[in-house]
């Protein structure tokens, strides 16, 4: 009996209309990338496995995909295999920038747009295998800060081109929460998890966060926690109240001080930048839940749609590559999860997904004595740029049409013996909004007014 076709679980895959609609998205995020001169790079699907686990343990090994072929896995004595599915794009861009350090130019702009394979219990909204769209810029020893006030300029370009409704790009600086935690007398070894609960802000009651801070294995001051979580969404939805209420704090403590500053020259540069101030926020209470961010910040959020959560996230870290070699490589960046984020507009029907195909024009088959002269027509038109299928076969001049109509091919090409003699092409129009439905086009400018139409 044959094997029953089904696709694996925690899969996108996609019939030609949304995938031509999710290309499309690609595409845009790239050319939105590269506007910004940044320079694509590609990795492979798999890298060493002492490589791509250099923290190992934890919940990240436990997601990851091992590469093992038949003949290794026979060999196999207990070890873990050699081979494992990069789980990110950022463990990789750190083994490629250090293996290619004294070739780079830096600062080093690269972006990434390829697959990346998560063990994840296959779910709604999770995948194992999903896309992630890349920006990071790399220093050498250092990196200015004008840098980090440009990532947000490339989202707001990129989301701006993509046209999914307003958005909000939301901006804080690690080394600020750092600072008030430190002003507010909490322990540098309680640091991280305190900052686990404040990320909870917004997602999670505030009542219950208090009470876990000022409870059993924290043991924060009551008052403190209040002022504290106060200070942090006072000024929600106003960058100006945020930066005024940071400024009412005194004697701030030099980390506190340092990270005031690094935010509000990256707010300032990024407005700079023609960013508008609507859609950038300073929002204090935002963590992001990735310990080795170490500077700014950024959550991007479509503001009709929150539930969505974060479409585009990153920030800045110390050492991109600690592991890999002995230079100081610190970077800023975003990633898209354009897998999670496409599938989740393309069900809520913000995702125009009617085009199914990629021609522009088909010619028919009408008469198999002028097959050339058609495929001469199409060499022309696919010369002049377009997308141009040739109907192959014999079949009726009916079925060619409703294959043409199916396919949402917007224009079709009929050249006969009747059209040979008095020197012209027929164009049809398939397009339901076309008001000339069809054309007799003299064959010399059949190319031009093609174009015409197309538009």
């Amino acid at each position: 009996m044959p094997v029953p076709p089904r696709t694996p679980p925690g899969v996108l895959e996609l019939l030609p209309p949304q995938q031509l609609a999710f290309q499309h998205m690609l595409d845009t995020i790239r050319r939105g990338f590269e506007r910004f001169g940044f320079v694509p790079v590609e990795t492979p699907a798999f890298e060493l496995t002492k490589v791509l686990l250099t923290k190992s343990g934890g919940e990240t090994e436990k997601q990851v995909y091992f590469v093992q072929s038949t003949g290794a896995l026979k060999q196999a004595d207990g070890e873990l295999p050699e081979l494992a599915l990069r789980f990110d794009l950022t463990v990789p861009l750190a083994r490629y920038v250090a293996e290619h350090e004294a070739k780079l130019n830096f600062p080093f702009r690269r972006y990434q747009i390829q697959r990346v394979y998560r063990g994840e219990r296959a779910q709604k909204g999770r995948y194992r295998e999903f896309y992630q769209c890349d920006i990071d810029v790399v220093g050498k020893d250092t990196l200015p800060l004008a840098y980090d006030a440009e990532i947000p300029a490339v989202i707001y370009s990129v989301f701006h081109q993509l046209a999914f409704g307003p958005f909000t790009i939301y901006l804080n600086n690690r080394k600020l929460l750092r600072g008030l935690l430190i002003a507010f007398g909490v322990a540098d070894d309680r640091h991280e998890a305190v900052l686990h609960e404040i990320d909870r802000l917004g997602k999670q009651p505030r009542g219950e966060l208090e009470a876990r801070l000022t409870g059993e294995g924290f043991g924060m001051d009551p008052g403190q926690v209040t002022q504290l979580f106060d200070l942090m969404t006072g000024g929600a939805g106003d960058s100006r109240a945020a930066f005024a209420a940071l400024g009412r704090i005194e004697h701030p403590n030099p980390t506190l001080a340092e990270g005031i500053d690094e935010l509000r020259r990256v707010y300032d540069g990024t407005i700079a930048l023609g960013v508008p101030e609507r859609a950038l926020q300073v929002n204090l209470a935002i963590v992001r839940g990735l310990d080795y961010y170490t500077g700014t910040i950024y959550e991007t959020l479509l503001d009709d749609h929150p539930r969505l959560g974060s479409i585009c996230s990153g920030g800045r870290y110390d050492n991109l590559a600690g592991h890999y070699t002995k230079s100081k490589l610190p970077g800023v960046g975003i990633s898209i999860g354009a897998t999670r984020l496409f599938s989740q507009l393309l069900e809520m029907n913000l995702i125009d997904a009617a085009r199914a195909a990629v021609a522009h024009v088909l010619v028919l088959s009408v008469d198999p004595a002028l097959a050339a002269d058609c495929a001469r027509m199409a060499a022309e038109l696919r010369d002049a740029g377009l997308n141009v299928e040739v109907y192959g076969g014999d079949d009726k001049l009916g079925k060619q049409l409703k294959y043409a109509d199916r396919s949402k091919i917007p224009l079709a090409v009929i050249y006969g013996s009747r059209e040979r003699d008095a020197g012209v092409v027929k164009v049809k129009d398939l397009r339901e909004a076309a008001v000339t439905k069809e054309h007799d086009v003299p064959r010399a400018d059949l190319v031009l007014r093609i174009k015409q139409l197309v538009g």
